[in-house]
């Protein structure tokens, strides 16, 4: 076998040729649409395992590969890097939520009290902001697959002192269906050990900053057309299945890094939740 580990020997290739450009360094954040150089596989980042980044394609096919070179993006060699999960900022490290990070804290076992979510898109939102101080606080965050199931669920998980419930809501404006539910639990038995709060936000997708898009405001849909497919289809997106959807919303996830980039309507909501769980 014949190989060099100190590299070729520049005098058995043209020394005058230019070199080629360095491959890029990227974080393999969500969203980002790469191809690999071997078997021109072309994905979307759906998440990274320690060394292993999964990509899923158009049809919905997941693949895991590799962090490290062998990718291409927008046709240029490139290099996938784990996503930084923290930054620093004058000499200490910053959560994404802009709290000071906790780096030497031991594993915490799981409260009791909980936060509940609407669905996954607002988990996993709530995940990239505020995982790191609902880790370090041992808060679990569940979705509920719809507003409409949170009585069904709190007989269920029978809230108390020491096993509190928040929970964060789409559209809590007056008169909304919204707002009859949470104004129903907190007359409820449950009342005193569960805080309903919310946006104003149609969907969680909204509470992104349009900026961080490239738009100047979010397209206005009409009541009569589903709000997400007709996001998608007002940025001319592809929208007709949801596969297509949940590739929507990962683009749009993969512009967060920070609270930074979220409506402050969301952050003090999110806040005060893990506040009222943690007392």
């Amino acid at each position: 076998m014949d190989s060099d580990r100190y590299g070729p020997d520049v005098l058995k290739t043209d020394w005058r040729k230019p070199k080629a450009a360095p491959p890029a360094i990227v974080e393999a954040q969500p969203g980002l649409v790469v191809e690999l150089v071997d078997g021109g596989f072309v994905g979307a980042v759906v998440g990274v395992e320690g060394r292993l980044v999964k990509l899923e394609d158009r049809r919905g096919k997941v693949r895991v590969f590799p962090l490290g070179p062998g990718f291409l993006l927008e046709g240029k060699p490139a290099v996938l890097k784990a996503p930084a999960k923290l930054a620093k900022a004058g000499g200490r490290l910053i959560s994404a939520s802009g709290s000071i990070a906790v780096t030497d804290a031991k594993a915490r076992v799981a409260r009791a009290s909980r936060i509940f979510v609407e669905g996954r898109h607002d988990a996993e939102l709530v995940e990239k902001v505020w995982g790191h101080d609902l880790r370090v606080e041992g808060v679990v965050v569940e979705y509920l697959e719809g507003v409409d199931r949170l009585e069904e669920l709190l007989r269920e998980f029978r809230p108390a002192a020491g096993k509190r419930v928040g929970v964060l809501v789409d559209h809590l404006v007056s008169g909304s269906k919204e707002s009859r539910i949470a104004d129903a639990v907190a007359r409820g038995p449950h009342g005193e050990h569960v805080l309903v709060v919310g946006h104003p936000f149609v969907d969680i997708w909204q509470s992104v900053k349009p900026g961080r898009l490239g738009l100047k405001a979010w397209p206005v849909i009409p009541r009569s057309v589903e709000w997400k497919h007709g996001i998608c289809q007002a940025l001319g997106w592809p929208h007709e299945d949801q596969a297509d959807i949940a590739r929507a919303w990962q683009r749009i996830l993969s512009r967060v890094d920070t609270y930074q980039d979220l409506e402050p309507a969301l952050l003090g909501r999110v806040e005060q939740l893990i506040d009222f769980v943690t007392a």
